[in-house]
């Protein structure tokens, strides 16, 4: 009994040692990606005179482009990345559907809807335009889980559903696009993605939402665990269903949405990153939601940096790259929830 015990401790030691050290590994990877995104194709001087810049030095330009131009694209973009990821894994967990993400159950598209009203008829509102995404992601997820809902969810139904009501939505998108072509600029901008124009008030307008919300969701990590045993085991065990599934739709939908308005309609983040951290190191969300948050951001810091390298000196917009990536991964996983699901 006692060696049965001791082997069981130095099994849980290392599986926590291992996902530690992945944690740690991930974090180092995204620093460095960070670190080239920030600097590629620069020559650099040292890092004191671009800080500390003296009177007279010729490096104003220099300065203004790392400081006032990269970094902010590059802090916002591994920001919405792991909003996006972090959303994807709270909706799969409160859905208990392995498909379930921001972008596949339809909330980035109510999302997004709302966002390009707001940019392309008002403008001069834009300071507005994050909490009209965040009310169009709360509407299409609480009117697809409605759609969903018969005795209960059924992730078949789930699924159908939001794919309908997101394709819906595109297609308003769509209209209101072909009525305000003279707008292609910011539309395409929005509609595929793109980090391009992200500048330090963009940051700061959508920083304290996606604190919020990210805060929020590591908090709420255990009940995503407990709502993973079922309805009838999450009430026994004293937990509120209803109130809690809500709150984290809430959550969701608010990541969702500050990630829209920041950087446009991303997709595939929210699927991707969820489902390569738990086929490394399993389902529990203490540990799962801050991992895949950091290998979201990985994802889209990755390739807006690759889209910029291809195409130099221009470059693709990031959305473009990861809608090339996702759908292979989409469709194994279609194939595979076949039989699991």
């Amino acid at each position: 009994m006692e060696q049965n015990t001791e082997k069981i401790k130095i099994s849980f030691f290392r599986e926590t040692r291992g996902k530690i050290l992945f944690a740690a590994a991930l974090l180092v990877l995204l620093l460095v990606l960070m670190f080239f995104s920030w600097t590629v194709q620069l020559e650099l001087p040292p890092i004191s005179q671009l800080l500390f810049p003296k009177a007279g030095e010729g490096d104003g330009m220099l300065r203004k482009i790392l400081m006032q131009i990269r970094l902010p694209r590059i802090i916002l973009g591994a920001l919405t990345g792991a909003c996006l990821a972090v959303s994807g894994a709270i909706l799969q967990g409160v859905m208990r559907n392995p498909l379930a993400s921001p972008g596949i159950i339809g909330v980035s598209s109510g999302g997004g809807l709302c966002g390009l009203i707001v940019l392309l008829f008002f403008p001069q509102y834009l300071n507005l335009q994050l909490p009209a995404s965040f009310a169009g992601a709360m509407a299409a997820a609480l009117i697809i889980y409605g759609l969903a809902w018969k005795r209960g969810t059924d992730p078949v139904r789930l699924v159908l559903a939001g794919v309908a009501v997101s394709s819906m939505l595109g297609a308003v998108s769509g209209i209101l696009m072909m009525l305000s072509a003279e707008e292609t600029g910011r539309i395409l901008d929005f509609t595929f993605g793109s980090l391009a124009a992200a500048g330090e008030e963009d940051v700061f307008r959508v920083l304290p939402y996606m604190i919020v919300g990210l805060l929020s969701a590591f908090y709420s990590a255990g009940k995503i665990n407990v709502l993973a045993l079922g309805d009838d085991t999450a009430t026994s065990l004293g937990l509120c269903v209803e109130r809690t599934r809500f709150l984290l739709i809430i959550t969701a939908a608010l990541l969702a949405a500050a990630a829209v308005s920041a950087a446009g309609l991303i997709g595939f983040v929210g699927l991707i990153a969820p489902h390569m951290i738990r086929m490394i190191s399993g389902p529990d969300n203490r540990y799962l939601l801050p991992v895949s948050g950091a290998f979201g951001a990985i994802l889209v810091v990755g390739c807006d940096f690759a889209g910029r390298m291809i195409a130099s000196p221009g470059e693709f917009p990031v959305g473009l790259l990861l809608a090339l990536l996702g759908p292979p991964f989409f469709l194994w996983l279609l194939r595979r929830s076949r039989y699991e699901v």
